[in-house]
């Protein structure tokens, strides 16, 4: 006997992509948290990757915040170097 399809409205599609998107989880481990099929959160995830959707609410918040994550971790490299290097001075200044 065939199994009957469950419907998702979509606010719960949008919400589980969102999580996706946002949390940087799996999709595998979304999908097993909400009780649905992988492949299922897949496509909902493929198709809005691909009509260029970005989450409802907050996402230009979520995107400033990833520029500045990245900026400030370039920062933290460049300022990284300059300490190995002055680190390097100061031991051949010392002998």
């Amino acid at each position: 006997m065939a199994e009957k399809r469950r419907k998702f409205d979509p606010e719960f599609r949008e919400g589980a992509v969102r999580i996706v998107t946002e949390t940087g989880k799996s999709i595998a481990e979304v999908a097993n948290d909400l009780g649905i099929n992988e492949t299922t959160l897949a496509t909902w995830v493929s198709r809005a990757r691909r009509a260029g959707t970005r989450p409802a609410g907050g996402s230009e918040e979520l995107e400033r915040l990833r520029r500045e994550n990245a900026q400030l971790k370039r920062d933290n490299k460049e300022l990284g170097m300059e300490r190995d290097v002055l680190k390097r001075c100061m031991v051949l200044w010392v002998k």
